[in-house]
């Protein structure tokens, strides 16, 4: 192998180009088992950001089962989740162009099953001795805000749906016991979040399809109950916070705690279908647990509670789905991109399904991260994840330290972790150094570390993004001169906060950010129309609040240079909430760039515009810090560049 060559940070030459990995890169999720056969859902930037649903045999490979034009995805809370069952071989699926419910039986084409009105369906089991789906419907027929409720949708040709549960915001999870004798649910109303307080109900099922004798088993102010789930032998199992931290237990009566940890065997009810365990048997579960942002796979004995962990070369473990002998989930690890695996519970033996992407990366160009814990304000604690650049080809001259990236995950209530990345790989290639916080606030470190967001959102992430980066200069890792801070939705909130309200950033770049608070509470969905209240305060009663952390009336405050990137069908984050900003940074004569890409909605789908994203965000830098690419470009046009 040659000497590297001597080259300043950022103009390294790199084989991660923004068109390998939009051209060799899907999105897999929503495994699901029905008998020996295996069925996901994969996202195609190369279809113009479609998910197909694809079934493999035991004997046959991967097929897709919905043709072109379908698209599986509902948009039941906008962030969807929960859009396909399976059931003895025919599919039930929702279609994202009209919201409908479709029947695609094996060999056939799709039949919608549901009126072609303003209804929206989610998360759906199948009731077989009624001949009928029972899900969590979405009414959109009526003025005002939406109606959730908890329907059953007929398979005998008629259209007349009944509404089960109703008189709650919101619902998730409706699982039918074994015998098909009760339904077990989650409820939650305005102002809280699923993550901040929820009920567990459960209730018989009468002679005429409607529920009797409903209870609520678990839940209530300030405890967080998710997926629900019913054992073989028909006992209820869950996950709750009650402790502290997102914990099983089951209830026979009284509840039961299985496996007391500070861990997090759950995660925040963003999208519906989440599956953070799934029974073997009746004496055993599978289970996935997180701790200091790692995953780890384990097997629970329902009897004497004993947990095994199982061994995976894995950091990053979701979608667990079991059946006699063997698990399926979803996985990721620092080297390795996204898969959908299966692990044999008798001989051990695991087996890759499906790969997010098929390309081979030498080694030699990826950078592994680094857990880091830094301090913070109030004499706390915060962590992220440090990739250092690396390219086999370059070394930077020895005086030189690398720019620094700090990404803020979305959410606010979310989180990142080590799994393997090409899009941050694209910038270590070239000479970044990358730094992925978990800021306060965030999920996987418990209850008291998600609370800190409390009232404190565009405050403590701040802060922590800020910390995390001085913290990474002042130990000569990185150059104090080029911090540079990027984030989508709540994280692109986070970065114009960081820009606007702190000296540490030089430049930045926000994906379908939030900059005036105000307007995002008052022109936004369902779901999130009252995330507000916890994590600033109630609307309009904190009016000022809002307005004190609203980049967009701060912007005298702003010295550097922006580039934003919109969706112009955006309902979580509308267009205007980037050009308020982008005309106030024009006014301001400051450098800013803007990218509206057409047909796109909160979080980009199409290859072409994550591929306009990777390059236009890195030209960008490149204009700003005046270093020069090894490759050329499509230019963005950026105005008020010196």
């Amino acid at each position: 192998m040659a000497e590297p060559r001597v080259a300043s940070y950022g103009s390294w030459k790199s084989p991660i180009t923004a068109d390998l990995i939009v051209a060799g890169t899907i999105g897999l999720g929503g495994v699901r088992l029905d008998g020996n056969d295996v069925y996901w859902t994969e996202l195609r930037p190369t279809e113009a950001g479609r998910n197909v649903l694809v079934k493999q045999t035991p004997d046959e490979p991967a097929i897709d089962i919905t043709p072109a034009p379908f698209n599986v995805r509902t948009r039941v809370h906008e962030y969807g989740g929960g859009a396909y069952l399976v059931h003895q071989g025919t599919v039930y699926f929702s279609n994202f162009a009209d919201q409908r419910l479709y029947r695609q039986a094996e060999g056939s084409e799709p039949v919608a099953i549901t009126p072609a009105v303003a209804l929206r369906y989610a998360d759906g089991v199948m009731d077989a001795h009624r001949q009928r789906l029972i899900c969590v419907r979405e009414d959109h027929t009526g003025a005002g805000e939406a109606v959730n409720t908890i329907a059953s949708i007929p398979l005998n040709g008629s259209t007349d749906q009944q509404v089960l549960v109703s008189g709650h915001d919101f619902y998730s999870s409706p699982r039918l016991s074994p015998d098909g004798t009760h339904l077990a649910w989650i409820s939650w109303n305005h102002p809280n979040m699923p993550w901040d307080s929820t009920e567990l109900w459960m209730a018989a099922i009468a002679p005429d399809g409607s529920l009797s004798d409903q209870q609520q088993i678990a839940g209530g102010d300030a405890e967080s109950v998710l997926e629900p789930q019913w054992s073989p032998d028909g006992v209820l199992y869950f996950v709750s916070d009650r402790s502290g931290w997102w914990n099983l237990y089951r209830w026979q009566g009284a509840i039961e705690p299985l496996y007391p940890m500070d861990a997090e065997f759950g995660s925040p009810h963003w999208v519906f279908g989440v599956s953070n365990y799934a029974f073997e048997s009746a004496n055993r579960l599978i289970c996935t647990y997180s701790k200091e942002g790692i995953s780890y796979l384990a097997s629970l004995d329902t009897q004497t509670k004993a947990l095994t962990v199982l061994d995976t070369p894995y950091t990053e473990i979701g979608g667990i789905h079991a059946a006699p002998g063997r698990v399926l989930f979803n996985a990721g690890s620092a080297t390795e991109p996204g898969v959908i695996a299966q692990l044999d519970l008798t001989t051990h033996h695991l087996e890759v399904l499906r790969r997010s992407s098929t390309l081979t990366i030498d080694p030699g160009y990826l950078s592994i991260p680094q857990s880091i814990a830094f301090p913070t304000e109030n004499g706390l604690t915060a962590y992220g994840f440090f990739y250092p650049p690396k390219n086999q080809d370059y070394t930077a001259p020895a005086s030189e330290r690398p720019p620094l990236l700090v990404k803020s995950h979305g959410g606010p209530t979310g989180s990142t972790s080590t799994v393997f990345n090409l899009k941050i790989q694209y910038w270590t290639s070239r000479g970044f150094a990358v730094l992925d916080v978990n800021y306060g606030g965030s999920t996987g470190y418990g209850r008291e570390y998600r609370e800190r967001l409390k009232g404190q959102w565009g405050i403590v992430d701040v802060d922590d993004c800020a910390n995390g980066a001085t913290y990474l200069a002042e130990t000569g890792a990185v150059d104090g001169d080029r911090l540079v801070i990027d984030g989508g939705s709540a994280g692109g909130y986070t970065t114009l906060a960081a820009l606007t309200f702190r000296n540490v950033f030089k430049a930045g770049a926000s994906f379908y950010g939030v900059s005036d608070l105000a307007a995002l509470a008052e022109d936004t969905h369902k779901f999130e129309s009252r995330y507000l209240d916890g994590l600033i305060g109630p609307y309009p009663e904190a009016a000022a609040l809002y307005r004190e952390r609203s980049p967009i009336y701060a912007t005298d405050r702003l010295a550097c240079p922006v580039i934003f990137f919109q969706g112009d069908e955006d309902k979580i984050v509308p267009p205007n909430q980037a050009e308020m900003m982008v005309d106030a940074l024009r006014a301001k004569k400051l450098p800013v760039a803007y990218v509206l890409f057409e047909g796109e909605q909160h979080g980009f789908r199409k290859a072409e515009n994550i591929k306009r994203t990777l390059d236009g965000e890195f030209y960008f830098y490149a204009k700003v810090f005046g270093f020069e690419m090894a490759d050329p470009v499509e230019p963005v046009a950026i105005d008020n560049l010196q």
